[in-house]
């Protein structure tokens, strides 16, 4: 499969109509969707265009190298948010139940007080529902990470 870096390179090079030495924002979606399967947004594009130095036509290839590892990225981590998650959904309901957080919250910190696992718990419900989607759970999960690129595909 070869490293990022090398799978950038060729796919690179495979959008890179007229080899002009940048990815145009055709071009730039092409090879997004040829890495991770894909189309980005409108908005997304617009957000990443916008950050091209005036000047250049497009995306140089450092700079292409740049945003597909910071999105390489935010994906593990979403996987790796993901795969909590489930831990946490006991019954596989897709959402997580008081209960559900209150038991794997004293598997793994036995001595902490109920009334900290309930603040917690009401922190994360950020729409007070009672029950934690995977998105409040995936926000809580980033609390405090700085955005590492504008290029981040929820």
């Amino acid at each position: 499969m070869g490293s990022l870096r090398e799978r950038c390179a060729r796919v690179f090079e495979a959008c890179d109509e007229g080899n002009k030495g940048y990815l145009n924002r055709e071009d730039f979606e092409v090879a997004v969707v040829m890495l991770f399967g894909y189309k980005l947004s409108e908005v997304e594009v617009d957000s990443i265009m916008s950050s091209v130095r005036p000047g250049n036509s497009g995306i140089l290839f450092e700079k292409f190298l740049n945003l597909m590892s910071a999105k390489k990225s935010a994906q593990l981590h979403s996987d790796e948010t993901r795969e909590i998650f489930t831990a946490f959904d006991m019954q596989d309901r897709g959402f997580l139940t008081f209960e559900d957080f209150k038991k794997t919250i004293n598997s793994v910190l036995p001595k902490l007080s109920e009334r900290i696992i309930i603040e917690a718990f009401r922190e994360v419900d950020q729409d007070s529902d009672g029950c934690i989607s995977f998105k409040e759970f995936e926000c809580a999960m980033k609390h405090g990470q700085d955005e590492v690129s504008p290029l981040y595909f929820a």
